[in-house]
C-alpha cells in the first residue's frame, strides 16, 4: 500500500500552513488507502477537475500507483508512456508534456481546497521534485478528536475494522452462517495485502446448501459478470482455469471447492482466489463472499449478506460483489463508475441466467453449436436478456450464419440499456460491425473498450479482427499478440493470428502460431483451415491431404469438402470441384447451416462464370439466393455472379436492394458495389464508367471477408485488372494482377489467383504490341512466361474449360 508498507512509525514532515492557516503535518503510514481513494474520487468529481479528462487520469494514475507502493517508478518517462499515451520513444527533455501537466494539476488541486475541499480532513498534494502522491492529514483540531481519529486510522491500516458495513442477523441466522463456515467457508481471519490491477483471481463454485439447483453455476456466473465491470480487477479465464485443471490431471469440469480453487490459484500464478456460500433460512437466503490469499490463506476481503426472497439474491449477490472490489484495493470512483446492479446488468429471471451459464460451458466444451440452445432458451426465459442475445448472435457467426447473427445483434442493441457498461460497450461494437458494417466506429468503440478494460483479452481479439477487415493486418497482429499475452489459453487469438500472418506472407509465423495452440492442446476449426492453406500454399499434397481427413466426418466437414472444392477449381478440376461443392452444400444444409449452403453456391457461381460458364453461374447464383435470401454474403456475390455472367438486370436490381440496405457498410460501399458497378459497365461496353466505378482503391481492399473460408479473393483488385485490359492499359493490368499473385497469403486457393496467372500474361502481351524494340521484346518475354505459369497450372484441367481454350489460342499466337 505504498507508503503504508514501509515503516511501522509515522514518518513527519515540518509542519507547514495551507488553506485556511491550519498546521497539517505528512503522517504518510497513518492514512489507509479506503481513505485516500475516498478522497481522490471526491476531486475527481469536483468542479475544478469537471473539464479535464487528462489531469483526472493523471492524478488517478499517480495516486494509485503511490498506494500499491510504486512511489519509485513515477518517472517522467512513464507517465508520458502510461497516462499521456506517448510512443516508447518519447523523450521528456525534448516534450515537457508530464512537467506541464503536473503544473497545471498542482494549481487544481490548490483551487479545489481553497474551495470545495475547504473543510477535508485528509488532503492529497503532489509536491513538486516528484510526482508521488502525498497524504496529508488536518491536524488543527481538539486533542481527543485527534485521537480518536487516528486509532480510527490505524484500525483501518491494520485491517482490524471493515467498511463499517457490519450486517446483523436474527440468532438463527447467525447459526446459519456457522453452518456455512463449517461446510467448508472457513478461513484465517488476518487482512492480507491488497490486490493490484497486475494479480489475477480465481473464482471458486459457490457451496449451495438450498437444495435449489437453479443456483448451481448461475451464481458464479453473476459473480463473475458483477466483478468483471471493474476495470480493476482481473478474473482468470475460464480458458486459463480449464487448462490449469487439467495440468493438475483433473478434469475440465472439475468443481472448485476452496481446497481446488486454492491449488489451482497457486499453480496459475494467481493472488487469491474468491469462495461464495449460500443457504437458506425459511424465505431468506443468506450469501457470503470471502477473497482469499491463496498462499498463504489469509482473507483479503469478506461480505455477508441476506436477501430477503429467491427473486432479491441477484440483487444482494450484486451489492456485495462492489463492496467487495472496493475491499479489494479499487478506488471508489471505479466501484462507483461501473457498478451496474446485476439484474439490470444480466436478467431477473435466475432460470434464465442459468441457461446462460450453461451455454457458456458448453461453448468452451463442445463449442457455439452445443451453446446455441442455452442462449436461445435464456432469450425464451427472459426476451429482454442482451447478454444472452449476444451469445446467440456470436455462436450464429462462428457458425458462419452471418445473417442470423445480425438479427441477434441488432436486438441486444436495442436492449443495451440492460448491460453493464463493459457489455454496452461490447454490444455496440457488435452492432457496427455486423449489422451497419461501419467498421472505423466499431475500431473506435473497441479501442474505448480497452483503454477503460486494458486486461480483456476478447477485446483486443475483436479489435484485431475489426483492423484486419480494414486491411490493417499490422495493428490486427499487433493487438491480437497483446490478447494472447492476456490470456494463451485462448483458442481464437492463435486462430486470428494465424490468419493475419498468413495475410502477411509470414507462413513460417503462421505455423508456428498453429503449433503453439497445438501443445497448449487447443483445437478447433480455423486451426485446420489455416493448416490446410499452408499446405496449399507450399504445395504440400501430403499435409493437404492429412487435413481432408481431419474435417471427414466432423460436424464442420461442410468447411473441409468447400476448401476441397475451391483447390480443385483452381487447378481446373471442374467435374471435380462441382461434385465437392455438392456435397459441401448438402452438409451444410443437413446441418441447418443454409447461409453456409447458400455460399458454397454463390462461390461455385462466381468461378463459373469467372471460367465462361454463364448459363451454370446464373443458375448457381439463383439456387443461392433462394435459401437465404437475406444474406448480406450471399447477395453481394450474387450480384457479382449476375455481373461476371452477363446478366446486368438482375446484377443491377440486387445492386440496388444492397444500397438500400446497407447505406453504411463499409465492406458493402468501398469493396462489392464497385466491383459489381465495374463488371456490370463492361457487360455494356462503357469502359469509362467500368474504369470510373473500380478506379480508386480502398484502403479496405485487402481486408478480411467475414464469410469465406479463405481471407478474401480481392475481386476488385481482379475487376479493376480486366477493366485495365478493356482499355488497353496493359501496364495498370499486370499492377492488379500482380498485386493478387503478392497476396496469396490472403487468396489461398480462390479462382482469382489462378486467373491472376492469365490476366498478367494478357497485359504483358498489351504492353508488348504498345512499345518497340527492347521494351516490347521483355513485354513478349513476360507474356509467354505468364501464359506458361497459367498452363502448366492447369497442365490437367478440363479440356473443354472455355477460358483454358482462350489462353491456349492466345499462347500459340503470341509465340
Amino acid at each position: 500500500m505504498g507508503h503504508l508498507a514501509d515503516s511501522s512509525t509515522p514518518e513527519k514532515v515540518s509542519p507547514r500552513t495551507l488553506g485556511q492557516g491550519s498546521q497539517i503535518e505528512v503522517l504518510l503510514p497513518k492514512v489507509s488507502a479506503d481513505e485516500a481513494r475516498s478522497e481522490l474520487a471526491k476531486i475527481l468529481a469536483s468542479n475544478s477537475l469537471r473539464d479535464s479528462e487528462m489531469l483526472k487520469s493523471f492524478l488517478n494514475y499517480v495516486v494509485e500507483q503511490t498506494l500499491a507502493g510504486k512511489a519509485d517508478q513515477l518517472k517522467e518517462y512513464r507517465l508520458g508512456v502510461d497516462v499521456f499515451e506517448r510512443e516508447d520513444s518519447f523523450d521528456p527533455r525534448l516534450d515537457p508534456v508530464v512537467r506541464m501537466a503536473a503544473g497545471r494539476l498542482r494549481k487544481k488541486l490548490q483551487e479545489y481546497y481553497e474551495n470545495a475541499g475547504q473543510g477535508d480532513g485528509l488532503r492529497i498534494e503532489v509536491p513538486k521534485g516528484g510526482y508521488a502522491a502525498h497524504f496529508v492529514t488536518v491536524s488543527a483540531r481538539a486533542a481527543d478528536e485527534s485521537d480518536v481519529q487516528e486509532q480510527k486510522v490505524r484500525q483501518a491500516a491494520d485491517g482490524a475494522t471493515t467498511t463499517g458495513r457490519k450486517w446483523t442477523l436474527a440468532a438463527t441466522a447467525v447459526v446459519l452462517c456457522a453452518g456455512l463456515l463449517a461446510g467448508g467457508f472457513y478461513f484465517r481471519s488476518r487482512q492480507g495485502r491488497r490486490l493490484t490491477d497486475k494479480d489475477t483471481i480465481v473464482l471458486a463454485d459457490f457451496a449451495n446448501s438450498t437444495g435449489d439447483p437453479v443456483f448451481d453455476d448461475t451464481l458464479k456466473t453473476a459473480l463473475a459478470i458483477s466483478l468483471q465491470q471493474s476495470p480493476f480487477l482481473n478474473v482468470l479465464s475460464e480458458q486459463k482455469v480449464s487448462a490449469t485443471l487439467q495440468a493438475m490431471t483433473l478434469t475440465a469440469g472439475t468443481k472448485l471447492t476452496p481446497e481446488v480453487a486454492r491449488e489451482l490459484c497457486q499453480r496459475a500464478g494467481s493472488e487469491s482466489y474468491i469462495a461464495g456460500a449460500i443457504a437458506n433460512l425459511g424465505n431468506e437466503y443468506v450469501l457470503g463472499l470471502k477473497a482469499v490469499n491463496c498462499g498463504n490463506g489469509d482473507t483479503l476481503a469478506q461480505q455477508q449478506v441476506t436477501a430477503p426472497s429467491k427473486e432479491k439474491v441477484l440483487n444482494v449477490l450484486g451489492e456485495a460483489a462492489s463492496r467487495l472490489r472496493a475491499q479489494l484495493g479499487e478506488s471508489l470512483a471505479t466501484v462507483q463508475r461501473f457498478d451496474v446492479p446485476l439484474v439490470e446488468a444480466t436478467t431477473s429471471s435466475l432460470e434464465a441466467l442459468k441457461s446462460y451459464s450453461l451455454g457458456a460451458q458448453a461453448l468452451r466444451e463442445n463449442g457455439p453449436a452445443a451453446a446455441l440452445p442455452y442462449a436461445q432458451r435464456a432469450i425464451g426465459l427472459d426476451p429482454d436478456f442482451a447478454m444472452a442475445y449476444v451469445e446467440a448472435g456470436m455462436d450464429y457467426s462462428s457458425l458462419g450464419e452471418v445473417d442470423r447473427a445480425r438479427e441477434y445483434c441488432t436486438k441486444a442493441f436495442e436492449l443495451r440499456a440492460h448491460a453493464s457498461e463493459r457489455e454496452k460497450l461490447t454490444i455496440a461494437a457488435l452492432y457496427y460491425r455486423n449489422v451497419t458494417g461501419e467498421l472505423d466506429k466499431s475500431v473506435q468503440t473497441r479501442q474505448e473498450l480497452v483503454g477503460s478494460y486494458p486486461h480483456e483479452s476478447r477485446a483486443y481479439i475483436s479489435l484485431g479482427t475489426d483492423f484486419a477487415s480494414r486491411g490493417d493486418y499490422e495493428n490486427a497482429i499487433k493487438v491480437t499478440r497483446r490478447a494472447l499475452q492476456l490470456n494463451p489459453d485462448h483458442v481464437v487469438s492463435y486462430d486470428d493470428l494465424a490468419g493475419y500472418l498468413l495475410a502477411t506472407q509470414r507462413f513460417d509465423e503462421a505455423r508456428t502460431i498453429v503449433h503453439e495452440a497445438q501443445a497448449r492442446k487447443l483445437d478447433n476449426l480455423l486451426l485446420h483451415n489455416a493448416l490446410y492453406a499452408l499446405s496449399f500454399l507450399a504445395r504440400d499434397a501430403a499435409g493437404v491431404a492429412d487435413q481432408d481427413k481431419w474435417f471427414a466426418g466432423r460436424p464442420e466437414e461442410t468447411y473441409g469438402l468447400a476448401l476441397s472444392s475451391d483447390s480443385e477449381a483452381y487447378v481446373g478440376q471442374m467435374a471435380k470441384a462441382r461434385e465437392l461443392t455438392k456435397q459441401a452444400v448438402d452438409s451444410a444444409i443437413r446441418a441447418d447451416s443454409n447461409e453456409t449452403a447458400a455460399i458454397w453456391l454463390e462461390n461455385e457461381a462466381l468461378r463459373e462464370a469467372a471460367y465462361g460458364y454463364a448459363a451454370e453461374a446464373r443458375q448457381k447464383a439463383t439456387s443461392g439466393l433462394k435459401i437465404a435470401p437475406s444474406s448480406q454474403g450471399v447477395e453481394v456475390e450474387a450480384a457479382l455472379a449476375f455481373a461476371l455472367a452477363k446478366d446486368s438486370a438482375r446484377a443491377d436490381s440486387l445492386t440496388r436492394d444492397l444500397n438500400q440496405r446497407f447505406p453504411l457498410d463499409s465492406q458493402v460501399q468501398e469493396l462489392w458495389l464497385p466491383a459489381v458497378g465495374a463488371q456490370s459497365a463492361l457487360d455494356r461496353n462503357n469502359i469509362t464508367a467500368a474504369v470510373k466505378s473500380i478506379h480508386n482503391p480502398s484502403t479496405n481492399e485487402l481486408g478480411l471477408i467475414p464469410f469465406m473460408n479463405n481471407i478474401s479473393c480481392l475481386y476488385p483488385a481482379y475487376l479493376r485488372g480486366e477493366a485495365y485490359l478493356a482499355t488497353g492499359d496493359g501496364t495498370s493490368a499486370a499492377v492488379e494482377f500482380q498485386k493478387i499473385l503478392d497476396h496469396d497469403g490472403i487468396v489461398w486457393n480462390c479462382w482469382t489467383g489462378a486467373l491472376a496467372h492469365l490476366g498478367l500474361a494478357r497485359a504483358n502481351a498489351l504492353q508488348s504490341k504498345g512499345t518497340h524494340g527492347a521494351d516490347a521484346d521483355a513485354a513478349r518475354v513476360r507474356a509467354l512466361a505468364a501464359y506458361k505459369d497459367f498452363l502448366t497450372l492447369w497442365k490437367d484441367a478440363d479440356v473443354s474449360i472455355p477460358v483454358l481454350r482462350q489462353a491456349r489460342t492466345e499462347y500459340a499466337k503470341l509465340q
